[in-house]
């Protein structure tokens, strides 16, 4: 082998650099590690140092959006509750007010059928109504309701208005027709006031309760009863006949005079409930007690005369103490026949033979009260 062999062979396997080694140590350490033996496997790879912070600022970001989302969720929760929870106070405020005016047409219902009423009594009641009709008026105007809500009140303003007027209206029209003669022009013009009552309730349907139950609609508020409010339960109160009869009894009453004519009412007939039985003052009847079981008493007027107050009693007996109940019948005119409905449920004698007792209290100068009592057989079954 020549010179020039031996320094290519030694420029091919001695001159050239080992690779370096992943355990090699660093310039100044420790030394080889031969003596630990032979490694196994080929290099070991480390995860780069920055996959877990990454990491963390991942779930750290998905945390936030959960927190912020969960955030507007309680929010919107809370707004809508505090929405609601202001429809339903302003509700229950109107409510009060409407209940209030109600019970203010119940009260004149009773004063127009108070027996022996004269002018000058009817004229401070009517009077007295009309200051609480006014304050009534003017707690609706002072309520603060939701935006929505401000048309609908308005309407309710405007009903109550009505119920004013009404008011003053009768109360001035029984002062000017005390003079008057026939009592069908009283009673044409103490109608034309009352419709003003009548359309009060119109109002307050049609321009408060329809148009509110609307507004919960729309703003998608569920669980709340917009209220209503009536003052005329009855056209006894609005007919011009049936005011006409009232002002003529009011008139005979201031001066003095004691009831002239024919008056009276009577028992019509009475009917077990529900089940429609016609109870006979002959015949035994069979009635089947039940939790709804009531009775109706149909009382005629069979006078001339237009008739108030008419109490009915009802009694069946029982040991150790009867079963009574009793109603009252605001108005009847002549010929009429109008109904009451008795409660008594079924806490009855069962199997007995009972004698079911039906009173209607004689009205001012009734002379014939002979059909003013009756007493049916009759034994309850379950």
């Amino acid at each position: 082998m020549s010179t020039r062999d031996d320094d290519i062979l030694d420029f091919d396997f001695f001159d050239e650099e080992a690779p370096p080694s992943w355990d090699e140590p660093e310039e100044g350490g420790p030394g080889p590690r031969g003596d630990r033996g032979p490694r196994r496997g080929g290099p070991r790879f480390r995860a780069p140092g920055t996959l877990t912070p990454l990491l963390r600022l991942i779930a750290l970001i998905a945390l936030a959006i959960l927190i912020v989302v969960l955030l507007v969720v309680w929010v919107e929760g809370c707004t809508s509750a505090a929405k609601r929870d202001r429809y339903q106070d302003y509700l229950s405020e109107i409510g009060a007010v409407g209940n209030a005016s109600a019970r203010l047409g119940q009260q004149l219902n009773t004063l127009l059928t108070t027996p022996g009423l004269n002018q000058e009594d009817l004229d401070a009641k009517l009077g007295g109504y009309v200051q609480t009709a006014e304050n009534q008026v003017q707690r609706a105007e002072s309520l603060d309701p939701p935006g929505p809500m401000v048309g609908p009140n308005e309407g309710a303003v405007e009903a109550l208005q009505f119920r004013v007027n009404g008011l003053r209206g009768l109360q001035t029209t029984f002062k000017q027709t005390t003079d008057e003669t026939e009592p069908s022009v009283a009673g044409e013009r103490l109608a034309v006031q009352a419709q003003r009552l009548l359309a009060s309730d119109v109002v307050w349907t049609d321009s408060f309760q329809a148009p509110a139950e609307s507004v919960l609609e729309s703003e998608g508020i569920e669980g709340l009863d917009v209220p209503s409010s009536e003052f005329v339960t009855t056209d006894d109160f609005i007919s011009p006949g049936s005011l006409a009869a009232i002002w003529q009894r009011i008139q005979g009453a201031s001066t003095g005079g004691t009831p002239t004519g024919l008056h009276g009412t009577g028992i019509a007939y009475v009917k077990a409930l529900p089940s429609g039985q016609l109870l006979s003052t002959t015949t035994e009847t069979t009635i089947l007690a039940t939790n709804d079981l009531a009775f109706e008493v149909g009382v005629e007027g069979t006078g001339e005369s237009q008739e108030v107050q008419i109490k009915v009693t009802l009694t069946i007996p029982a040991q150790p103490d009867p079963i009574v109940r009793t109603a009252i019948i605001p108005i009847i005119e002549p010929g009429e026949t109008k109904a009451v409905t008795l409660k008594v449920g079924d806490l009855v004698p069962f199997a007995e033979q009972l004698a079911l007792k039906v009173d209607v209290d004689p009205v001012a100068g009734e002379t014939n009260t002979a059909n003013n009592t009756a007493e049916y057989p009759v034994i309850f079954s379950f």
